[in-house]
């Protein structure tokens, strides 16, 4: 698998498992019930689009954080090795 679908991958999932986070969070704090079905459903498309967004964002902006870090060395704050 290559490496970008793979990330945006693994961004879905954190995005729809966020989205179910969060109705579990509406559901103990408040007397608002959301069904199964909705909330899966709900999650999916969460899931689809934050997959999706990911993509085309590391496909746009991925090329320029290439070049940042091939001209001028680290840009995590790491030391270089001499």
């Amino acid at each position: 698998m290559r490496p970008l679908t793979k990330s945006s991958l693994l961004w879905g999932a954190l995005g729809a498992l966020t989205f179910l986070a969060g109705v579990q969070a509406l559901q103990l704090l408040t007397s608002a019930t959301v069904s199964v079905a909705v909330a899966l459903g709900v999650a999916a498309v969460v899931g689809v689009v934050a997959a999706g967004v990911s993509h085309w964002l590391e496909r746009r902006l991925g090329p320029a954080f290439a070049a940042r870090t091939e001209e001028g060395g680290p840009t995590t704050g790491e030391k270089e090795q001499p």
